[in-house]
């Protein structure tokens, strides 16, 4: 039931749809895209079941269920000509939402150095070994801007973290963070596909991404310099003018 769902909503009523779906660290790594998009479409923010205190039903347990929800939500409110931005895990359901889209509902989806296909050669980075550090290291071209010591946080922030990474590992099934059968899938999307990436990520490489963006039946992939593996929060204005020009291209209306 789409009732379980968290969404936040911002923008015109009557503008363009666009389902904005985050990553491990939560919606507000995301907030930026949803704020920027708003301006002239409406966007829907879910918070994943899990995250941020949220409850996660037992029937949650696979991307592929995140994204059956969220088709669930656009079916039960009547909505086309949707945008759809992911980011990371966001960008892998996502890619699942295409995937399974037999109705038309989507006209367009922007992927943000997502993860969720299998690649060889280009593993992705074991997230859940990195501590804060690493993770600044591997995971931003400037790391030392982003990193932030753990051990200034609250309590209570400290606790969102590890609820959020315990849902993080539910979702993806662990360090390889992929389903095999998904490229194989992507190959019957036909609706246009922008995938976008850092150029300095290392959690998932650019050439992941090539490989991603090849797995579609009509994709664009474009880099973002001087950005990792959330260049939307490094290079906002670089992000966004890609994000805008590709919702320009797809809208229907």
């Amino acid at each position: 039931m789409t009732s379980e769902l968290t969404i936040t909503e911002s923008g015109p009523a009557a503008g363009r749809p666009v389902l904005v779906l985050h990553g491990g660290g939560g919606p507000a790594t995301v907030a930026p895209i949803a704020e920027h998009l708003a301006t002239t479409a409406h966007t829907l923010l879910p918070t994943h079941p899990g995250w941020n205190g949220t409850p996660r039903p037992d029937r949650f347990i696979s991307v592929a269920d995140l994204a059956a929800a969220y088709l669930r939500l656009l079916r039960e409110r009547h909505l086309s000509d949707v945008l759809v931005v992911g980011s990371s895990l966001g960008g892998w359901i996502g890619a699942e939402l295409a995937a399974a889209d037999t109705e038309g509902r989507i006209s367009g989806v922007a992927l943000l150095n997502s993860v969720g296909i299998e690649v060889d050669g280009e593993p992705i980075r074991d997230f859940f070994a990195l501590d804060a550090r690493g993770v600044a290291e591997y995971a931003f071209h400037d790391s030392e801007r982003f990193y932030v010591d753990p051990a200034t946080f609250p309590a209570e922030r400290l606790a969102v973290i590890q609820a959020n990474m315990a849902a993080l590992r539910v979702f993806s099934g662990g360090p390889a963070m992929n389903d095999p059968s998904l490229r194989t899938r992507l190959a019957a999307v036909t609706v246009p596909a922008l995938v976008l990436w850092g150029e300095s990520d290392r959690i998932a490489t650019p050439a992941y991404g090539e490989e991603y963006a090849a797995s579609f039946g009509n994709a664009r992939f474009a880099v973002v310099a001087e950005a990792g593996h959330l260049p939307h929060l490094e290079q906002p204005a670089q992000t966004f003018a890609l994000l805008d020009a590709f919702a320009t291209e797809t809208g229907r209306g």
